[in-house]
């Protein structure tokens, strides 16, 4: 139900000409009509809402809670824009009526008087090590590190292999990135690495046929012209590679082969020059026949200053290829990169880019590009460029040259992350966690390395059977991977757990509701509490608070007096009847006797009945709410109360309500229930 008060200033505007064409400018004052040139606009209305995704996102973010938090709370409320819940230390009582003010919310226009009956995700106590995986630092093995693990800036291969294994190089590759690194600091690290280790020695040169270049990229033929190109493949990309011959380049457009061509090759195209975004390229589709490789050298790039790239993305005739270097501040939106340049509003657009030339780009990041100019798209917004260096870290196709060049074996190599740790002295794989990698998010059939929606809840259980087929009951495992939302990719941590069968969310997050007010100009956390407790096995809030209630029976009843009304199994009671197993309170007598029918020796049924209500409704609950919500304290002239929504077992299932009062500090008294 909404409640909505409203006082249009519209009306008011409306009637001023019509009044003031019926009084002199003396008569409009203040004791004529008192207060209305200033009408009050109230927003009045009790709203019921659910957090999104972007929600904890905005609460992450906005500026009173980050002066909220300081610097000893800093990464975990960053936590929970990326985990998408609360916690007990970034709770929603403290940090959730900041939302309610912000523009980005949808109802920041809600006055005085107003509620808001607030549905959230919140973990109890999350598991040692999720807030600092979430947080943690992102690192790519760059070329130069490679060189290093490989002792040679020639002969080396830009990935990991069974003679320089990622174990035994990362440790010192990280320690030299992160000389202030503290002990706790995670990093998340990005690398290559073969199965096969890559030889250098130079092997036989073959009786090869001379292959001259073609003279035919010389930027004067026109869009239809056919054309024969003897080249070589100088820069590749998705969507087709840049070929050199004698007089220059082109871009050529998907050709039939390209997942087969790499840098050095030599090509021979027969097709048609065609444009596209204001470039010029070979039409899609053509055949590039192999014919043997060469090395590659690069010409000097040119540094175009923020005029000559004003002046390129302005030019209204078609471009052949500019080999150009860049410098601009990264900015990665999901999927896509593009990179703001020095003095200009044009853009740099990485085309074609793979999965791990993307790699290298961090948002934020400013970054020197090296490059093709092939297009130019969006009306002269973007430059398309098929890079080939980036900073100081090369992309795959410099990478290949390099290994090329160096005559290197060329071995096949997997992209893999990895979770490191320092202890204070040293970095060191994290065996608390296991992370998705490239070949994990393909097996799972995404097209890109995240997931999304609630791809996590169905396929993270699998991965983790197959990944640990001999997992024994209890074993545990916080699980990272990348996850995509509202156009951003962010870092989360899942905590799962065996149960002997399967692989199951062990977060202790539970979905749970309060209500927030609007008063005095402020919103504050409504104390008074309303919680559900579904009916059934694995519903997790009916567990933390029915496993509370069991608990308190085994340290309160069993364990002082010998009695054994809490079973072999721990999960379930017969002093009140409350089952965390089964998510409700069993009240049937025949069970109660089954378990321990020393306590209910010459009762009868009604007289056990009456006995486990009025113990669940004076003893275990009020026990179990006090474990639970230690904080839960008076406030002065109000009475705050928690309701809790449940089920009871007598052969059918049954909803009630009960009801208790908070006297004291974590205090509570029982009031009334409903059965």
């Amino acid at each position: 139900m909404k409640i909505n008060r409203y006082i249009s200033r519209a009306v008011i505007i409306a009637a001023l000409p019509a009044i003031l064409s019926a009084c002199d400018d003396n008569s409009w004052n203040d004791h004529e009509l008192e207060g209305f040139e200033e009408p009050a606009i109230t927003n009045e209305q009790a709203i019921e809402y659910t957090l999104t995704p972007n929600d904890y996102k905005i609460i992450a973010d906005n500026a009173t809670n980050k002066a909220l938090a300081g610097d000893a709370l800093k990464a975990a409320l960053a936590a929970v824009g990326t985990q998408g819940y609360f916690t007990e230390e970034i709770s929603p009582r403290d940090y959730a009526p900041a939302l309610f003010s912000d523009p980005k919310f949808p109802y920041f226009t809600l006055s005085d008087g107003s509620s808001v009956k607030l549905t959230y995700r919140i973990a109890d106590a999350l598991p040692t090590g999720m807030t600092e995986a979430v947080n943690a630092l992102r690192y790519t093995v760059t070329d130069e590190d490679y060189q290093k693990v490989w002792g040679s800036d020639n002969n080396y291969t830009p990935a990991f292999a069974p003679s320089h294994t990622a174990a035994a190089s990362l440790p010192s590759i990280l320690a030299e990135a992160y000389p202030d690194a503290e002990s706790g600091d995670v990093v998340i690290v990005n690398y290559q690495t073969s199965q096969t280790d890559p030889v250098f020695t130079a092997p036989a040169e073959p009786d090869t046929p001379e292959f001259p270049l073609s003279n035919v990229l010389t930027g004067s033929p026109a869009k239809g012209d056919d054309i024969t190109i003897n080249g070589y493949v100088v820069a590749t990309s998705t969507q087709g590679p840049v070929v050199a011959d004698e007089a220059g380049t082109v871009f050529v457009y998907s050709p039939s082969n390209n997942a087969d061509l790499k840098i050095g090759d030599q090509v021979v195209i027969n097709s048609t020059i065609d444009t596209y975004n204001n470039g010029y390229q070979i039409a899609r589709g053509a055949d590039a026949t192999l014919s043997g490789s060469r090395e590659v050298t690069y010409p000097e790039p040119k540094a175009m200053t923020a005029a000559e790239i004003d002046a390129l993305a302005k030019t209204t005739t078609p471009i052949w290829p500019v080999y150009a270097r860049f410098t601009g501040k990264v900015s990665v939106s999901g999927n896509y990169i593009n990179i703001a340049l020095d003095g200009t509003s044009v853009q740099l657009s990485p085309y074609g880019a793979s999965d791990e030339t993307k790699s290298l780009f961090t948002d934020g990041e400013t970054v020197t590009v090296e490059g093709y100019v092939v297009a130019i798209a969006s009306k002269g917004k973007y430059l398309n460029t098929i890079v080939t260096k980036v900073g100081s870290a090369t992309a795959k196709a410099t990478a290949t040259t390099t290994a090329a060049q160096s005559r290197a074996v060329t071995v096949a190599s997997d992209n893999v992350n990895a979770v490191y740790s320092f202890n204070g002295s040293k970095w060191s794989a994290d065996t608390r966690y296991t992370i998705l990698s490239h070949a994990d998010y393909q097996l799972m059939g995404q097209r890109y390395d995240n997931l999304s929606d609630e791809a996590p809840a169905t396929m993270l259980p699998i991965y983790l059977s197959r990944t640990f087929p001999y997992a024994a009951e209890g074993d545990t495992k916080l699980v990272v991977y990348f996850y995509y939302a509202s156009s951003t990719t962010t870092v989360r941590c899942d905590a799962y757990k065996f149960d002997g069968t399967g692989w199951i969310a062990d977060n202790g997050v539970t979905t749970q509701t309060a209500q927030f007010v609007r008063t005095g100009g402020k919103w504050i956390y409504d104390p008074n509490v309303t919680i559900t407790l579904p009916a059934g096995r694995s519903q997790p809030l009916s567990t933390l608070y029915f496993q509370a209630c069991v608990d308190w029976v085994k340290n309160n009843i069993d364990t002082p007096t010998g009695a054994t009304y809490v079973t072999s199994y721990g999960n379930n009671e017969y002093y009140s009847g409350t089952s965390a197993y089964q998510g409700n309170v069993d009240l049937r007598p025949s069970a109660a006797r089954t378990q321990y029918a020393a306590g209910y020796a010459d009762m009868t049924d009604d007289q056990i009945v009456a006995a486990m209500k009025k113990r669940f409704e004076t003893e275990v609950m009020p026990g179990a709410l006090s474990a639970l919500h230690p904080d839960a304290d008076v406030m002065p002239g109000l009475d705050v109360f928690y309701t809790i929504n449940f089920s009871a077992y007598t052969g059918t299932t049954t909803p009630y309500t009960i009801k208790f009062k908070v006297v004291g500090k974590g205090k509570f008294e029982f009031v009334e229930c409903d059965w």
